[in-house]
């Protein structure tokens, strides 16, 4: 049997790894851009930062409301909003982004049997000429481990 998994799983687990580099930062426009795409929402705005005036813990607080989300695309919409002003973040969840997806391929190629290849498209818009703004693998295949 074969589990999908979808990009938005991929980067949720990759932002559990890099949490203690995450809460570091200011949640406000964070919070502001996934407000504005429905990923929270009011109720959880005010909830956040009344018993959170802490930007750390309004930050935690913030990754756990996230972590329990049923929003298909929530680590996606947290990833683009923290392009414009994390952009280190962004760089270190990519290489972690990338280095999975090829380690992913390379399970999948050693354990087919049907000798289909696992396939992973990406999709790119440049800010500029040196610089990803999007990088999201659509939903694959691979064996349940």
């Amino acid at each position: 049997m074969q589990a999908k998994i979808t990009g938005n799983e991929i980067l949720k687990e990759i932002f559990q790894e890099m949490q203690p580099q995450i809460v570091g930062i200011n949640p406000d426009s964070i919070m502001d851009a996934l407000f504005s795409v429905k990923v929270i929402c009011v109720d959880d705005c005010c909830k956040l930062c009344d018993s959170f005036p802490v930007p750390k813990d309004h930050c935690r607080q913030l990754l756990f409301l996230l972590h329990r989300s049923p929003h298909p695309q929530a680590f996606i919409h947290l990833r683009l909003a923290l392009l414009d002003e994390y952009p280190w973040i962004v760089d270190q969840i990519d290489k972690k982004l990338t280095s999975l997806t090829s380690q992913l391929q390379e399970f999948h190629l050693g354990n087919s049997t049907d000798g289909k290849s696992l396939v992973v498209r990406q999709r790119q818009h440049s800010i500029n000429s040196e610089r990803l703004c999007q990088w999201k693998p659509t939903i694959f295949d691979h064996p349940q481990i």
